[in-house]
C-alpha cells in the first residue's frame, strides 16, 4: 500500500502529436477504440415518478470499495472515458456504478425536467440508494465535466454530512455563465454546434415518447416552450429550455444556482479536482483562487490536456492518464483512511 508521502504518478505529458487542446479533447471521442465490459444495470426510481439506469461493473463483494462515476454533458455510462475509467477500477479490484443522468440511457426519461449541471438532489438520491445497497463499502465518486460540477456542488452542500469518503472531479465548468461564453469562441464554436444538437435531440425525442405514450401533461409542459428553432448558443437553450423545465428564473439564475465554483468552500470531503490550463470550454478566469477551496481539496492544474482529454503515451500506442492518477489517489485515500 502507498503512503500519503509517496509520489502517487508522473505527471501528465502529452503524447507526441497530441500537444493541441482540440486533438487532445477529440481523440477520445473520435478515435479512442472501445474495449468490451460486461456490467449488470439497474432501474432506480425516484421520488418523482421518474427514473435513472446505473451500470455495474467489477466486483460483488459486500466491502469492496465502490466509485460512482458520472459523465458529462450528452454523454453516458457509455463514454469512453467511463468504461476506461470502471475497468480501471477493476483491475485494482475495486467497483464501480455508472450513472446515466435523466435521458441519457438510451431511453427518454418520463418527466419533462431534464438532467442539468446543477442536479445534486439526483446523485444525492443515487448516493443514498447505492449506500443502502451496499453499506459497508467504502463509497467515492468520480465527475467528468458537468458530473464534475454536480459533484463539487454536492459535496458543498452536504458539507460535513457528506457520506462519501473521497471525490475526484476533472474538467469542470465552475463558472457556467462564463463557460458558456467560452465555448462560442473560436474553435470552440465547433463544440458549441455538436452540445447544440444533442441537446435539442434529447428534448425532440422526449416529445415523441410523450406523443406516443400520451403523456399530455408533459407534453404540454414541453410545448410551452414554444419553438425550439434558431438557438444556436448555450445561452439560447439554457434560458428558452433547462430554466423553464427545471425551475429557474432564466439561463444567468440558473448558471449562479448551479455554478460549483460558489459552493467549494463548504466541501469537507477529501477531493482531487484535476484542471487543464488549455481546457477549450473553459476561461482562465473561471478557474478558482486557491483561496476558494477547502483544506480538503487538491487542485491539479495541468498545463495541457484539453477537456476531459489527458491522452499520454504514443499515436500508436495511446494511454490515459485519468485511468492512471484517478485509481491510484483514490486507493491513497482508501489507505489512509482504513
Amino acid at each position: 500500500m502507498q503512503t500519503a508521502t509517496q509520489p502517487l504518478t508522473a505527471p501528465f505529458s502529452p503524447a507526441m502529436g497530441l500537444g493541441n487542446p482540440h486533438l487532445q479533447t477529440l481523440w477520445g471521442p473520435l478515435l479512442r477504440k472501445k474495449k468490451p465490459i460486461e456490467r449488470q444495470r439497474e432501474r432506480i426510481w425516484l421520488a418523482d415518478g421518474d427514473f435513472l439506469d446505473l451500470d455495474w461493473h467489477g466486483p460483488h463483494e459486500a466491502d469492496t470499495p465502490l466509485v460512482l462515476v458520472l459523465h458529462g454533458l450528452t454523454g453516458s455510462s457509455n463514454s469512453l472515458y467511463v468504461v476506461g475509467l470502471q475497468q480501471a477500477l477493476a483491475q485494482q479490484g475495486w467497483a464501480s456504478v455508472a450513472l446515466n443522468w435523466r435521458g441519457c440511457s438510451g431511453e427518454p426519461n418520463l418527466l419533462p425536467r431534464s438532467y442539468h449541471s446543477g442536479a445534486s438532489e439526483d446523485l444525492g438520491a443515487v448516493v443514498d440508494h447505492v449506500r443502502a445497497k451496499r453499506p459497508l463499502a467504502p463509497l467515492y465518486a468520480v465527475g467528468y465535466s458537468l458530473g464534475g460540477n454536480v459533484l463539487l456542488k454536492y459535496l458543498g452542500e452536504e458539507g460535513e454530512n457528506c457520506s462519501l469518503q473521497g471525490a475526484v472531479a476533472v474538467s469542470v465548468p465552475f463558472r457556467l455563465d462564463e463557460c458558456a461564453d467560452r465555448i462560442g469562441q473560436g474553435f470552440s464554436k465547433v463544440y458549441q454546434a455538436h452540445f447544440m444538437r444533442e441537446m435539442l435531440a434529447y428534448i425532440k425525442d422526449k416529445q415523441r415518447r410523450f406523443e406516443h405514450e400520451g403523456l399530455s401533461e408533459g407534453l404540454a409542459e414541453l410545448s410551452a416552450l414554444g419553438s425550439l428553432e434558431n438557438m444556436r448558443t448555450f445561452w439560447d437553450f439554457d434560458g428558452r429550455v433547462t430554466a423553464p423545465l427545471n425551475g429557474f428564473l432564466d439561463a444567468k439564475d440558473y448558471y449562479r444556482r448551479s455554478s460549483s465554483r460558489y459552493f467549494l468552500g463548504e466541501i469537507r470531503t477529501p477531493t482531487l479536482i484535476i484542471q487543464s490550463v488549455d481546457d477549450p470550454f473553459v476561461c482562465s478566469h473561471s478557474l478558482p483562487d486557491p483561496t476558494e477551496l477547502s483544506s480538503s481539496t487538491h487542485f491539479e492544474l495541468q498545463k495541457r490536456g484539453g477537456h476531459v482529454g489527458f491522452i499520454e503515451g504514443s499515436l500508436k500506442n495511446p494511454s490515459y492518464y485519468l485511468e492512471r492518477r484517478i485509481p491510484l489517489w483514490l486507493s491513497d485515500k482508501h489507505g489512509t483512511s482504513s
